[in-house]
């Protein structure tokens, strides 16, 4: 079977404790984390490609990806 490329988001955090922490929304359940930021990436790859096989395999079709349009802070106060 040929391989196709995808292209796709990835939001990264850092929590309070200093991880990165990686999501791909287009992937249900696709996260990760990692001490550093290359490693953080380097792991949501991994993930990413983990999911589209359990994709591939079950017959599912790889999700398109929704544009993110913008990630803002939005300040409020109660």
């Amino acid at each position: 079977m040929a391989r196709k490329k995808h292209t796709f988001q990835v939001l990264v955090e850092q929590d309070e404790e200093g991880w990165y922490v990686a999501e791909c929304p287009a992937l249900k359940g696709c996260y990760t984390q990692g001490k550093t930021y290359e490693e953080v990436m380097d792991n949501i790859r991994d993930v990413i490609e983990l999911c589209l096989e359990e994709l591939r395999a079950s017959g599912q079709s790889v999700p398109t990806q929704p544009e993110i349009i913008s990630v803002r802070r939005v300040e409020v106060v109660i």
